[in-house]
């Protein structure tokens, strides 16, 4: 049996073999890594990947705490299938800029979730309008939001995007919403914007796997040793400034008008075993927009990209099914 399956997925048997000697050498031989400037000129971290016949784009926007590396079997999957992409570390995460005053690397901080925007605005004036046509989206949790409220302000650049368990709304898990907007702005009242949420703790190596996001246990021990290798990939909590932008953000997105604005086409992933994002506000999301479905994703939990063969394997079929279309 190959490595890979006809989409250009590696099956879990033999998956860190495959990886490392099909998958990366490839996407290294085909990537081109750039600096440019985000926001109030913080450099962002943005890699091109050109594929050898392109017949469109893909921008990736990662999620919480994520970044453009732990995409690479996607990114393949799509040159092999004449996409050329292009994936960014959003601010705060990864290689890009980090604000100052940050306890350690897996604190992840944001002024405001308008930074996130204007740095996709950023990536897509410097690098994707650069790209071969037509552009299209893909992301992922926290660069879900980030998408919606960039297609909600720049409507043309993009003509459709695949949301994976977008955070139109986070789990607060219970929490009263009043009350944990009401202990964020306290913090920050007191100077402890930048200070990590009391109830998270650093990262330490390895995650759970029981508890992470993640089915597919090869792919999850994958990224684990990397971010065991590489510290600027540790991220794993929020300060008290990101909380708050992430509990306001919802009604930024469905804000009166807002939605309606989008003319891309979109596909909302909302994954079955979810507890990270809310599916409601994605229904309503949804149903707002001028052109759009929603698919459920059985058996995944929230990265629904990170599940196991089973489920992950025919979810990518329908996404490239829908990137790819005219």
């Amino acid at each position: 049996m190959t490595g890979l399956n006809g989409d250009g997925l590696i099956f879990s048997e033999n998956y860190v073999k495959t990886l490392n000697e099909t998958v990366i050498p490839y996407i290294e031989a085909h990537r081109t890594d750039l600096k440019i400037e985000g926001e109030h000129g913080n450099p962002l971290f943005v890699s091109r990947f050109d594929a050898d016949a392109p017949e469109g784009t893909v921008l990736f926007v990662h999620g919480f705490t994520e970044n453009a590396e732990k995409f690479v079997e996607l990114i393949y999957s799509l040159l092999q299938n004449n996409l050329s992409v292009v994936a960014y570390d959003q601010r705060g995460h990864g290689r890009s800029w980090r604000a100052e005053g940050l306890s350690d690397m897996s604190l992840t901080h944001v002024d405001s979730f308008e930074d996130y925007v204007k740095d996709m605005d950023a990536v897509c004036r410097k690098v994707v309008q650069l790209m071969p046509e037509p552009h299209r989206v893909f992301c992922h949790s926290m660069g879900g939001a980030v998408t919606a409220l960039y297609l909600e302000e720049h409507p043309g650049l993009f003509d459709r995007a695949a949301m994976c368990a977008p955070m139109i709304a986070p789990n607060l898990k219970g929490l009263p919403l009043p009350a944990v907007r009401l202990m964020c702005k306290a913090n920050k009242a007191l100077g402890r914007a930048k200070k990590r949420v009391f109830i998270f703790k650093p990262y330490t190596y390895p995650d759970d796997f029981d508890t992470s996001c993640a089915t597919g246990r090869e792919r999850f021990d994958w990224y684990e040793t990397l971010r065991r290798d590489q510290p600027e990939f540790s991220n794993n909590s929020p300060s008290y400034s990101w909380l708050l932008e992430s509990v306001e953000v919802t009604d930024k997105i469905l804000a009166p008008g807002a939605a309606e604005r989008i003319d891309a086409k979109i596909r909302v992933y909302t994954a079955a075993i979810d507890d990270i994002v809310l599916p409601e506000p994605q229904k309503t999301f949804v149903a707002r927009l001028r052109d759009a479905s929603r698919v459920d994703v059985e058996g995944a939990k929230h990265e629904i990209y990170r599940s196991a063969d089973d489920v992950f394997f025919p979810w990518w079929r329908d996404v490239l099914e829908f990137l790819k279309a005219n």
